[in-house]
């Protein structure tokens, strides 16, 4: 069983001066509390550690036995201290992000562009999952913090709510006619439908969205990102949901068309997923510092 751990520091100070009164001056004690703490570590040890010589004292073999484990043990907490300091200061440390293909794409990459160019010694690990499993990562403890699409909730988890989204019913050039009034949110049966697959944050809620009006939605492709909505939607495979900002050029350049929606789709935003009570490490701060 160890012992006083304060007896160890003396124990090593006196070992390294070899001297009581040099070792005092670096703990800030008095030369006899150095003399009573080594007696008392001996007493407890069942040992002689040190000689007593006229100019200091000198390690006994058993006391220099035990030196080259207090030794190292210092050396380790020294370590310890010094990466500590260096993960405060960002030289070093891990960040840990969850995020979907398309947050990553469309809201995230910049900042991590940034983070990078002004911290290139922390490394940057991102798990893409959509946002119910980048929550359930987050709960297991498998990453820092998580960027999803709101609304979502959890009894453990802390929400901050980021930039705001607005979904939007797209079509391509063969659908261009129906840009020009909006389309009843029951009447969207009569067209093939893209949506996202099942799982997914966004198309939970805009099912929700759709059961809120009383009425279902029933793709005729359901696909793994957005991106490959847009693709799909921009090749006249049909009418599909996508988030206008990250539309904005397709939009632009009318290879997709906006079809106003009655009702309209409720505005929602991004949200910066952090597990309730439990500190976040110097890097992750900084860069969530960096988010809107």
């Amino acid at each position: 069983m160890i012992v006083n751990m304060e007896w160890y520091r003396v124990f090593y100070w006196t070992a390294k001066t070899g001297n009581l009164s040099r070792a005092a001056e670096q703990l800030y004690i008095t030369q006899p509390a150095v003399t009573h703490t080594i007696k008392q570590l001996e007493a407890k040890l069942g040992g002689q550690l040190f000689f007593r010589m006229a100019k200091g004292v000198k390690l006994t073999t058993e006391g220099e036995v035990l030196f080259r484990y207090i030794e190292q043990a210092y050396s380790f907490i020294e370590t310890g201290e010094k990466m500590l300091a260096e993960m405060h200061n960002l030289q070093s440390g891990e960040i840990s992000i969850g995020a979907s293909d398309t947050l990553c794409k469309h809201y995230l990459m910049p900042y991590l562009e940034q983070f990078h160019t002004e911290y290139p010694e922390i490394r940057i690990r991102v798990t893409n999952r959509t946002t119910p499993e980048t929550i359930q990562l987050l709960k297991e403890g498998k990453i820092d913090f998580g960027i999803v699409h709101m609304p979502a909730s959890d009894s453990q988890l802390d929400f901050r709510l980021s930039v705001p989204l607005q979904d939007i019913l797209v079509g391509g050039p063969a659908y261009s006619s129906l840009g020009d009034t909006a389309i009843e949110l029951e009447d969207i049966s009569k067209y093939p439908l893209l949506l996202l697959e099942k799982g997914a944050g966004t198309r939970e809620f805009l099912d929700e969205y759709a059961a809120a009006h009383g009425t279902k939605l029933t793709p005729e492709l359901e696909l793994g990102s957005m991106d490959l909505l847009a693709k799909f939607a921009r090749s006249g495979f049909g009418l599909a949901f996508l988030v206008r900002s990250y539309a904005a050029d397709e939009l632009a350049s009318g290879e997709l068309v906006e079809i106003p929606m009655l009702p309209p789709i409720p505005a929602r935003s991004i949200g910066i997923a952090t597990l309730r009570g439990v500190p976040q490490s110097a890097a992750s701060k900084r860069f969530l510092e960096l988010l809107p």
